[in-house]
């Protein structure tokens, strides 16, 4: 939504945000949600955006480590279900499945267990939507373990660098 829409509560939210350039590499803009994070004002009015539009369609949440682990936490105790971890890889004690994908400046691995009846109906956040890459393969990785992802949505989605082509469909509260 574009930032002349946003409630007052959401506009002073995104506020917060801060852009740090080159990092974690040159040419990277590295958006910095620990402001946010840090006001539960905010954190309160962007956690109800995440989830609202999804209400009652799903019966867990799965964040994507590490800065969606916080927002999908926040966001499960607001909906009222679970959640579940999305895990780089290695960090899980019995990882049941992994999948490899591109991010804009490197690769890498995520895993999860397989503790989720099967055909649980999940909720897939994640902080920031750039290429799409993380959430393409949070997303592969629920599906593989038996689940189904019947929404996905991200605090911040940075345009032109086709996430969304990757993706399709999802909900996005604040855009660059």
């Amino acid at each position: 939504m574009p930032s002349s829409a946003l409630s007052p509560a959401l506009a002073r939210a995104e506020s917060l945000i801060r852009s740090i350039p080159d990092y974690p590499e040159p040419g990277i803009l590295f958006r910095d949600i620990t402001p946010l994070l840090a006001d539960a004002e905010a954190l309160r009015a962007t956690t109800d955006a995440i989830v609202e539009p999804f209400a009652g369609q799903f019966d867990v949440i799965a964040g994507i480590e590490a800065r969606g682990f916080l927002i999908a936490g926040a966001a499960a105790i607001v909906a009222g279900v679970g959640l579940i971890p999305i895990r780089k890889a290695g960090k899980l004690p019995r990882p049941a499945a992994s999948v490899d994908y591109a991010l804009e400046y490197g690769t890498a691995t995520i895993e999860m267990h397989d503790d989720l009846p099967a055909g649980s109906r999940v909720l897939l956040i994640d902080d920031v939507l750039a290429t799409g890459g993380t959430l393409a393969a949070g997303r592969e990785l629920v599906e593989r373990l038996g689940s189904h992802v019947t929404g996905i949505s991200v605090l911040f989605e940075i345009d032109g660098l086709g996430g969304r082509d990757a993706i399709g469909d999802l909900h996005t509260v604040f855009h660059s």
